[in-house]
């Protein structure tokens, strides 16, 4: 069975992205190691402009096959000209209630009971399922999530878009992996103890 994999950037004290939703400042935090281990670590990450730049057109995936993203976390890259962000991926959804029609033959759109599609696609042979972003759509699917991905950067917010909205409950992970880099960067990975 493939695992759910929400696989994310946030600041030391959780924030996803601006109150608005806007992540852009961190880009300010990248840095040539850091996006050595991204490119050795999660080559599918990185979008299909970036690949070209960065001399990663024919490189496989290596632990994604599909992408889910919702239309808030779809906005930016549409704007600027990316319809299919993340077309070396066999599959890219994208979760919308507003989009009747995908700007791109290559993305899906998907709505409805999110929470049962992202089971039918687990239940697919493939490589694992990258959960992309953002908030609203992490706590649609809280309890589908297997496997948390942060890319803690060496940064404060103070306020904006936490992980999830899905409000307290404890849920229990297990540390699985941790990388420091030379930027004050940590990438930490934790399954989630069910």
């Amino acid at each position: 069975m493939r695992k759910l994999t929400y696989f994310i950037a946030t600041t030391v004290d959780g924030f996803i992205g601006a109150p608005d939703g806007d992540g852009d400042f961190f880009y300010a935090h990248l840095d040539g190691e850091f996006i050595e281990h991204l490119k050795a670590e999660y080559p599918e990450t990185i979008s299909a402009q970036g690949r070209v730049r960065l001399g990663l057109a024919d490189t496989p995936p290596k632990r994604f096959d599909t992408v889910l993203m919702g239309r808030n976390t779809y906005e930016p890259g549409l704007k600027a000209g990316e319809a299919s962000p993340y077309g070396h991926l066999r599959r890219q959804y994208v979760v919308s209630r507003s989009l009747t029609t995908a700007p791109d033959p290559a993305v899906t759109l998907i709505s409805g009971d999110i929470a049962a599609r992202v089971r039918e696609l687990k239940a697919e042979d493939g490589l694992g399922i990258w959960l992309c972003g953002g908030a609203d759509l992490a706590t649609q699917l809280i309890d589908e999530i297997d496997e948390y991905v942060v890319k803690t950067y060496p940064v404060l917010a103070g306020t904006g878009m936490p992980m999830s909205r899905a409000g307290f409950g404890v849920r229990p992970l297990e540390l699985t992996g941790a990388t420091v880099l030379g930027g004050g960067q940590v990438v930490t990975s934790y399954a989630v103890k069910r």
